[in-house]
């Protein structure tokens, strides 16, 4: 991959709650990958711990509900509701986390399931007069309700597209400010933006397969004022006809209905707005520039340091393709930031996940305030990936220039040893599935992943005792000067700290 020099932009963070918390994804067209597949990339930041979990299809109960909404603790207050469940759910894997105020946990970023529709949730704020709107207490499903149902009932993005406008118009929607989905599948994309303010309001434009997107936060910008004629965009019945009301869109003036500078935050812009390190426009031309891209270059988008910090509760890409057995669904996980993590090959066909990849008590909202529930005192004594690589994380960071290119190559290194089996692995799985021993092909997928799961603990822990010893043995054991060991406000821990963020870098 040759080198490639962006211009950064510094980091322009919202004062906000909500902003704190945000979310990246990726989506590239299947015209620009190499292996001809949808390839969506994205990482979670959120500050909770982050586990793995893959959720088998259900049958359920004619009368079955589901609880959805917030709860009166959250930034805008509402009131959580039951809604109707569907008598079957797919399977999907996704991974979970436990804390945003006022959404009740466990919650979720998305994933995929398996149709092979994905999901990635990313924040995009409204303007403000959209978010005092807002009635309080507020009702219906949340970003990740929204990001569930999808992965539990839909099997085609555009299937995903409509579920959440029939959800918002017959539920309502509660929100934090403004939220955008990315819902993919083996032959498109596409952007869903849910808005605040209780109108019932949404908006989604359809990605091709020439097509490169990244969203931090996520937009769209034109839209057809005959968009319920145009099958390449969606909305909500009321999306053009409420900005006319409110003054904010005047038909007459020529000007295209930009759905960000309508309803989007007002103070800055789509694409260039310059949020952390690198613009959503620098990201988007960078792998354009590298096409056809590979899963291992969308991990390198992920991955960057100007991204995956602290703030990075995961990593996730996947390349979808059609013709794949629902077993032999797969999906790449960083089990943290994966600056400091490698990415594992998952599959739906895997029947367990190891205990060091389930839920734990590191940063898990309630830990503090309880004891342990006993079931899971055996899973909570097994060590914790979450904590392992966070480990690595904070150690590389304090020597970034130092530490950060041997940790990448080690990590890459590692992940090149799961490409390389790959094939042999998949073949010989779909061999059994079509002999018709499919118990067999998700036993190996099984074995597999859990090998490389274990296996990836010892590497982590092998990098977490050498930099430890070389810290130690070098600069010392650099010890804190503050009081308070929660982040008051200040930068997060990231391998940036004391670089200039103006400065021009390459983007390998």
């Amino acid at each position: 991959m040759s080198s490639l020099s962006v211009t950064l932009t510094a980091a322009v963070l919202l004062a906000s709650s909500q902003s704190s918390w945000a979310s990246y994804a990726f989506y590239v067209g299947k015209n620009l990958t190499e292996d001809k597949g949808v390839l969506v990339g994205g990482t979670g930041e959120e500050v909770s711990s982050h586990w793995l979990e893959i959720v088998p299809a259900a049958d359920h109960k004619p009368d079955a509900t589901i609880k959805v909404g917030v709860t009166e603790a959250a930034y805008l207050p509402g009131q959580l509701i039951d809604i109707p469940q569907v008598a079957h759910t797919f399977r999907y894997l996704s991974m979970s986390y436990s804390d945003y105020e006022g959404f009740p946990a466990p919650l979720t970023n998305g994933g995929i399931n398996e149709h092979q529709v994905a999901v990635r949730d990313v924040w995009a704020t409204n303007r403000e007069e959209l978010i005092d709107m807002t009635p309080s207490p507020q009702q219906g499903p949340q970003y990740s309700d929204l990001a569930r149902l999808v992965l539990e009932r839909a099997k085609t993005a555009r299937e995903g597209v409509e579920l959440i406008g029939e959800l918002i118009a017959e539920h309502g929607y509660s929100t934090y400010g403004g939220n955008t989905h990315l819902i993919a599948d083996p032959e498109e994309g596409w952007i869903v933006w849910e808005f605040a303010g209780g109108q019932k309001l949404w908006a989604a434009e359809r990605l091709g397969a020439d097509e490169v997107r990244v969203l931090y936060p996520g937009y769209i910008e034109d839209f057809p004022l005959d968009y319920q004629q145009n099958p390449d965009f969606m909305g909500s019945d009321n999306l053009v006809s409420f900005a006319k009301e409110q003054g904010w869109f005047d038909a007459g003036a020529n000007a295209p209905f930009n759905v960000f500078e309508i309803y989007g935050r007002q103070d800055t812009r789509a694409r260039t707005g310059g949020y952390k390190y690198m613009t959503q426009a620098a990201l988007e031309e960078a792998a354009k520039e590298m096409a056809p891209v590979t899963e291992q270059e969308m991990m390198a988008r992920v991955r960057d340091h100007r991204i995956a910090d602290d703030e990075a509760g995961y990593g996730q890409v996947v390349s979808l393709k059609q013709g794949v057995d629902a077993d032999l669904v797969r999906i790449w996980v960083a089990p943290t930031g994966s600056v400091a993590a490698p990415f594992l090959p998952w599959w739906l066909g895997v029947q367990q996940v190891p205990l060091e990849y389930g839920q734990h008590r590191y940063l898990t909202k309630g830990a503090a305030a309880s004891f342990l529930n006993p079931d899971f005192q055996i899973q909570e004594a097994s060590d914790f990936a979450g904590r392992r690589f966070k480990q690595l994380m904070y150690l590389m960071c304090e020597k970034p220039a130092v530490y950060r290119p041997v940790v990448t190559d080690m990590l890459k290194g590692f992940e090149q040893a799961s490409f390389d089996d790959m094939a042999w692995l998949e073949n010989s799985a779909e061999t059994l599935i079509d002999q018709g021993q499919r118990n067999d092909a998700q036993a190996l997928l099984t074995f597999y992943a859990n090998s490389r799961a274990e296996k990836a603990m010892d590497l982590g822990e092998t990098l977490v005792d050498w930099l430890h010893a070389s810290l130690a043995l070098s600069a010392g054991l650099r010890r804190p000067e503050g009081e308070q060991i929660n982040d008051p406000g200040g930068e997060t821990v990231n391998c940036l700290v004391d670089a200039d963020p103006d400065k021009p870098q390459d983007a390998q």
